[in-house]
């Protein structure tokens, strides 16, 4: 009970979720009557990024750094005007599709809705879309940054459930297509519903040369998930290329990144990575006093009476998480419920923890796109000046299929795990 005050008395007072959370351990300590507690602290500390897959996000976070100062996610939008611009609403096509592609270099929710915020809403606005639509739809884009590998949430995941971090990251490659393509099936029934601009066609040649010019930065994503998927690269290792790629793709071919911009690039990484990895330190504390304090199992005996099932197990885990995304960012919620929930998924239901990662990461992502909190509207609003409860309600058919798909995987746990090594 002290425990779970003192996690609430920090957190009220605007203390962040990572400090919280060691707070609360601290204050678990004190009410133990174990002290020698305190000499397992700084070594669960430890321990929790004493791990060689953890590389892989300051590399991720640099790769997107460097994409987006070498001017490549504005060649990837290109690419896409050039195949699907001329339909009807091609931009709002254009805007799901860059943001796939780029979500697979990018790897973040935020960062991408903060880039594609500024580069997709004002080209929208000027066609004659609406502004808080445009802002909305590219918010919900953003999911896609935490489900496309790499995706910095699938590795902390992995860590947290001790599984490759290059399955967890193929696990939500099919659940993110999936999701790109009933985004575009609900875009294409809007447009039609209300009567999208056109953009101006391009001939031919036009689209050649604006293919040719995207083809380096599209080689960023196919080189990254082509060596995870064939085995030739670990996440870790695909990580490094591809921030070398992006580094020459960026100075060489689109010679927009400046070597003297190097140092801000590094540091921003550098510190939205001690960030990152603070709160996975954070993490590995929690585990440690839930274990010691017996949490898993008492939540598994009262789940246990409620979910006869599997199948309801991850309806119940659905209703949950999505509720606690709506009011906590992801990774923090990471660390809040998977050291709870998935050695109930995986000892009391015999769920595979890869299926239950993707789900779990859905899940508190869609609830980046939920009042009360609703974090990436915030962000797309903030770059844009769109109206976030409008942007929410005008957008709502993204939430709806987004909770459908969410429900047809939690079913179908082969959706996650087609492109799983044995």
């Amino acid at each position: 009970m002290l425990t779970s005050a003192a996690f609430l008395a920090v957190m009220l007072v605007g203390v962040p979720i990572g400090l919280c959370l060691c707070v609360a351990a601290i204050a678990f300590v004190l009410t133990s009557g174990n002290p020698i507690l305190f000499q397992s602290y700084p070594l669960q500390m430890f321990n929790a990024v004493d791990s060689y897959g953890l590389i892989a996000i300051p590399l991720f976070i640099l790769i997107g750094e460097l994409m987006n100062a070498g001017g490549i996610t504005a060649r990837i939008v290109a690419m896409a005007m050039a195949f699907v611009g001329s339909l009807r609403g091609g931009l709002a096509y254009v805007n799901v599709i860059a943001n796939m592609f780029v979500a697979s270099i990018l790897g973040s929710a935020t960062a991408q809705v903060a880039i594609m915020s500024q580069i997709m809403v004002p080209e929208m606005e000027r066609k004659g879309y609406d502004k808080d639509f445009a802002a909305g739809l590219t918010a919900y884009g953003g999911m896609l940054g935490s489900i496309m590998p790499p995706s910095v949430m699938f590795v902390v995941y992995s860590v947290m459930a001790q599984v490759s971090v290059s399955d967890m990251l193929m696990a939500g490659l099919v659940p993110g297509i999936l999701l790109t393509a009933l985004f575009c099936i609900v875009t294409a029934i809007i447009g039609h519903r209300q009567t999208f601009p056109r953009s101006a066609p391009q001939t031919l040649r036009q689209r050649a040369a604006t293919v040719w010019a995207a083809v380096p930065s599209l080689a960023i994503p196919v080189v990254i998930v082509g060596s995870i998927f064939t085995g030739l690269a670990s996440a870790t290792e695909a990580g490094a290329i591809g921030a070398v790629m992006s580094l020459f793709v960026g100075r060489f071919w689109t010679r927009q990144l400046s070597l003297a911009e190097l140092p801000r690039i590094m540091t921003r990484a550098g510190l939205y990575s001690a960030i990152v990895l603070f709160l996975v330190v954070a993490a590995g504390v929690l585990s440690w006093i839930l274990v010691f304090g017996q949490v898993p199992q008492r939540v598994a005996g009262w789940i246990q009476g409620v979910a006869g099932n599997p199948v309801v197990f991850m309806l119940l885990v659905n209703v949950i998480l999505l509720v606690i995304g709506t009011v906590i960012d992801g990774i923090p919620g990471l660390i809040m419920t998977v050291p709870i929930l998935l050695p109930i998924a995986t000892e009391v239901y015999g769920i595979d923890p890869h299926h239950f990662g993707v789900v779990v990461v859905i899940n508190l992502v869609l609830g980046l796109l939920s009042p009360p909190v609703g974090l990436c509207f915030f962000v797309a609003a903030a770059a844009t000046g769109a109206n976030p409860g409008r942007m929410f309600l005008i957008t709502m058919p993204f939430f709806l299929i987004s909770s459908v798909l969410l429900a047809i995987l939690s079913v179908f746990p082969a959706l996650s795990l087609i492109l799983v090594g044995p």
